[in-house]
């Protein structure tokens, strides 16, 4: 019988947070997390603020600077924050701004009509997750400054502090190290999420400055997002030119750009509202698919290009195309699914976009008809793979026989007995001798093993049919069973988890940065799906034998291997890992492959304007962008180091 719980429950155990300090008690509700994407998130709060700003028209400049104290400023040239008296409160409006979560000038369009912070709560967390924040407003001549402390307590209340000819609002402040598992800013972070505003608020300088490093650099754009797309297909070939169309009379305005390259074989959508990034799409991405569809599919009709009278899939006419979609929505007609704003659910957006879509490339294909032509040719050839490509998988899966003579298969491949496919898990592991010993420690229901012969071919610069005759990749795309391409869909996925495992070397780090180009290329899907792994195995294991039993602790760097050798106290010896294959069956599941006690990195797109110029430079064809990352990215003394520690 299970004890009983005499504590009673009563009026006096409601608790109430007043203030900022539901905060600062669960700070990852506000943000997200407390580790450096929490962090940067108080900085797009205040940019954000800024943002709106330029957004309605007030200022052209947005200067953020990193101090070498390890604050952040953010400057902008706006009205300024107001700083009389709210007459409800009793409270300045500055105050009310920095010290309630629900209080701004965004919840109606007196003062906005569109708006990147909607709900309210920005500056007032940046500010109870800081060590100190100070801000000044350059307002009706006069310069006002204020200053917080200790997670939003006013130090310094707001006073006249002197006289000027600027507009504007500037917010200093440091995150609370008792908050955040790192404090350090990260210039690429900020850099990459400048420049994307950049691109989406076109005519407005955004300067980045680090004191830390006396590095500066400033975006402009005159042509926004024809721009945005230039850079994201930079190392691309073009099919077509950087089609723009523009609606800004509406009351929804609409702006967007888009390109289609001849050997790339996924679509890349990325689409914001009011200058935010609707990660999970929305109605104004299905009204933009809508309207390329139907654009494609009428022209081809009428046309007679379709000689098997079947109509494109959409599928079929986004592959290899690029776009960025960018909508202005008034307050009263702004509708998002969720705290974090990243899907719109605004119903008017999709029938609106959709038409106007439609209506564009409708005439764009009739003016330009020798483009029209190629690109229902490219999705014909899009159309017949995927048929064939399901037609495979139906024998595959009617016949229970493997795929026809063309797909390659290495018999390698050790699967789970489950068929509950969500629970199973795919190891991609370097080489047959870690490949036998994941064999031998896996948990044989649910684990798979698939061993790779030497490192896979480079997917960026080769092209499709040259993949699909490479062993390894037709292996690995029948193993997934999801198909690959413009025809990958993620629910045939055969696995829950793919989970790459390698040596923790060089070679490895290179399997690795070889298997996720092929994802993102040919089954982006898994990686946004969040079903793409990277396993962590061990760098070290400290051991001693005492009363004649071995005692050991694992270490996944130094910092850890003190600890380990600390914990195991005097007369330990230490193996460093050199491969999986130095381990154990035993060691290897209690260490990398057991649920319950493994480290995995989980593959995302945080930025895909990074992840798309990465790839482009460190896996395409021209060595001299890939030789000058190289050289401003890589310090070649921690080699030397590494070299002294190893020969010690």
């Amino acid at each position: 019988m299970p004890k009983t719980d005499t504590h009673t429950y009563d009026e006096n155990d409601i608790v109430l947070l007043k203030g900022l300090e539901g905060v600062k008690k669960r700070p990852a509700m506000y943000i997200g997390s407390v580790n450096t994407m929490g962090l940067h998130h108080l900085v797009w709060e205040i940019v954000d603020n800024a943002v709106d700003e330029a957004l309605s028209g007030f200022g052209k400049y947005i200067t953020v600077t990193i101090y070498k104290d390890g604050s952040l400023s953010v400057q902008d040239e706006g009205r300024g924050i107001p700083t009389g008296v709210n007459k409800a409160t009793k409270k300045s409006a500055i105050e009310l701004v920095f010290t309630e979560l629900h209080a701004g000038g965004k919840f109606s369009d007196k003062a906005y009509t569109t708006s990147a912070g909607l709900h309210g709560v920005g500056a007032s967390v940046t500010n109870a997750l800081s060590e100190w924040l100070e801000c000044n407003v350059y307002r009706d001549g006069e310069i006002h400054h204020i200053k917080f402390a200790n997670g939003g307590k006013i130090v310094e209340p707001l006073a006249v502090v002197g006289k000027t000819n600027r507009h504007g609002t500037f917010v200093r402040f440091k995150p609370d190290a008792k908050v955040f598992t790192t404090v350090e800013f990260k210039w690429d972070t900020i850099y990459n999420r400048l420049q994307e505003s950049a691109f989406l608020l076109r005519g407005v300088h955004f300067i980045l400055k680090d004191e830390r490093t006396n590095e500066s650099t400033e975006f402009y754009y005159e042509n926004g997002l024809r721009e945005y797309v230039s850079v994201l297909n930079a190392n691309k070939t073009p099919l077509s030119p950087i089609i723009c169309f523009e609606d800004p009379v509406s009351h929804i305005k609409i702006d967007l750009a888009f390109q289609y390259c001849s050997q790339d074989y996924s679509e890349t959508i990325l689409s914001y509202v009011n200058n935010v990034r609707t990660r999970d799409g929305g109605t104004h991405e299905t009204g933009f698919r809508m309207g390329i569809t139907r654009a494609v599919n009428d022209f081809a009709t009428t046309n007679n290009l379709l000689k098997n009278k079947i109509k494109l899939e959409g599928s079929d006419i986004r592959e290899g195309l690029t776009a960025v979609i960018s909508l202005k929505i008034p307050e009263d007609n702004l509708e998002f699914e969720g705290q974090t704003k990243g899907k719109l659910n605004t119903p008017e957006a999709l029938p609106l976009v959709n038409n106007f879509v439609y209506s564009k490339f409708t005439y764009y294909l009739n003016e330009n008809k020798e483009f029209a032509v190629r690109l229902i040719k490219k999705c014909v050839e899009s159309q017949n793979a995927r048929i064939q490509a399901r037609k495979a998988r139906e024998e595959a899966r009617n016949t229970n026989k493997k795929l026809k003579s063309e797909v390659i298969l290495s018999g390698k491949l050790t699967p789970p007995q489950s068929k509950d496919y969500a629970k199973n898990e795919l190891f991609i592991v370097e080489g047959d001798s870690a490949g036998g010993t994941a064999r031998t420690g896996r948990d044989r229901l649910h684990q798979g093993i698939l061993p790779l012969r030497g490192k896979p071919l480079n997917t960026d610069n080769v092209t499709m049919d040259r993949m699909l005759k490479n062993e390894e990749f037709a292996t690995l795309i029948n193993t997934i069973g999801a198909g690959y391409g413009s025809n990958f869909d993620e629910k045939e996925t055969h696995y829950g988890k793919i989970i790459i495992m390698t040596d923790a070397d060089t070679d490895g780090a290179h399997i690795q940065t070889l298997l996720l180009t092929f994802f993102y290329h040919y089954m982006r899907g898994l990686i946004t799906a969040g079903k793409v792994y990277i396993a962590v195995p061990p760098l070290y294991r400290v051991f001693k034998y005492k009363d004649k039993k071995e005692i050991f602790e694992y270490a996944w760097d130094d910092e850890g291997l003190e600890k380990a050798k600390a914990k195991i106290g005097p007369g330990y010896s230490v193996s460093r890992y050199k491969g999986l294959g130095e381990m154990s069956s035993e060691q290897l599941w209690d260490t990398t492959m057991n649920p319950k006690t493994r480290l995995l990195i989980k593959v995302n797109i945080e930025d895909p304007l990074l992840v798309e110029y990465r790839v482009g430079v460190l896996m395409g064809n021209d060595t001299s962008l890939r030789k000058k990352w190289v050289e401003e990215n890589v310090d070649f003394n921690l080699k030397d180091e590494f070299m002294k520690e190893v020969k010690r």
